[in-house]
């Protein structure tokens, strides 16, 4: 018989440290490798000398430092899943081996799939990689605006406290070019750097704006089932998009929750029966997607988003845990649309018949 065989990699950013298990746990190898092509390939034959085909790779989930690695190994067929470092942490900390180590992680990732094998695994998908990489640079910039805002509002009222502009009035052209119009009035130091950073800012809106329109582009051609959802803007749909990194990889809409952080967690015990709270873990970032969607729908007359709440509220629900009943049920409706435009796009639509 076959035996099945997980190697954990423990990623940095020069090296990778894998270390191989078989089915119950037992270390059975371990090699480490540049963090390169080149050092992929050496690992991948390592793995195949020692262990055969037959090989699962359980990556920590690190985002840049991961995602070489993760490519290198799906453009040659091999069988990849991600573990959250949450995941791995714990691991670690309940096993006998004490301390820290490339060789621990690594062993810890392993263990740590084995314990929870339905882990969602890593695919090629390069609609949501386009997605995920123009959201995180457009949020860059926006952080970018945010502090240069921040400055040149303290400069303004070391000038004239009187001349403040209005709060989050500073991304619109208009207020732009009024307080720049004011400030080339000026002399001094001081006004020197407000207005300069009053270009950057300026600058950065317009770099911004041309992300939103790209955005907007890519999720009307890419998501324009999950666009159509009440309460999802453009914005929020290139997020879900992004983040999600390829719907197929969840073997269900639970699966996605639970990813998400959304599945609900017992806190019962003796009198409290049936209470539950949110998990803390899980992907922040569709979390937060997610919960904007369920604070709009909540608010919209004649969703049927408002309709669920109200229901929950008048079985004898909080609002806190209405909303998180709500965000469950949303969770569910994300994973249809994104895994109806996903299938959508693998089989495009016949142009309808003359």
């Amino acid at each position: 018989a076959t035996t099945m065989v997980v190697v954990g990699a423990d990623v940095h950013k020069r090296t990778h440290t894998f270390v191989a298990v078989d089915e119950v746990g037992r270390q059975v190898g371990q090699c480490t490798v540049e963090a390169t092509t080149k050092g992929h390939a050496k690992a991948l034959v390592w793995a195949r000398r020692a262990f055969g085909e037959e090989v699962t790779w359980a990556i920590e989930d690190c985002r840049h430092l991961s995602a070489r690695l993760e490519r290198d190994l799906l453009t040659v067929g091999q069988a990849v899943v991600r573990v959250p470092p949450k995941m791995m942490a714990e691991q670690r900390r309940t096993a006998r081996t004490r301390g820290k180590s490339d060789p621990i992680d690594a062993l810890a990732v392993a263990r740590a799939f084995l314990r929870e094998p339905s882990l969602p695994v890593a695919c090629h998908d390069e609609v949501s990689r386009e997605a995920k990489l123009v959201v995180d640079r457009r949020e860059s910039l926006v952080n970018t605006r945010t502090r240069t805002i921040n400055s040149l509002l303290w400069r303004v009222h070391e000038l004239d406290p009187g001349r403040a502009p209005k709060p989050r009035s500073m991304d619109l052209v208009k207020h732009q070019q009024i307080l720049k119009a004011w400030l080339e009035t000026l002399t001094g130091v001081v006004a020197e750097m407000a207005l300069d950073e009053l270009n950057d800012i300026i600058a950065l809106t317009v770099r911004i704006k041309e992300f939103d329109k790209r955005l907007a582009v890519l999720v009307k051609q890419e998501a324009p089932s999950l666009l159509a959802l009440a309460g999802c803007g453009e914005l929020s749909a290139a997020k879900l998009l992004g983040e999600s990194a390829g719907i197929t990889r969840f073997h269900s809409e639970a699966a996605f929750a639970r990813h998400a952080g959304i599945a609900p967690i017992p806190v019962w015990s003796g009198n409290t029966t049936g209470r539950v709270r949110m998990t803390r873990s899980g992907n922040r970032q569709l979390n937060c997607a997610i919960h904007r969607i369920a604070i709009t729908q909540a608010r919209m007359p004649g969703t049927l988003g408002k309709a669920y709440y109200e229901k929950k509220l008048a079985e004898g629900k909080s609002t806190t845990e209405a909303l998180r009943c709500l965000k469950r049920r949303l969770a569910r409706v994300v994973f249809q649309l994104l895994t109806t435009d996903h299938n959508n796009r693998q089989t495009p639509a016949l142009p309808a018949a003359a």
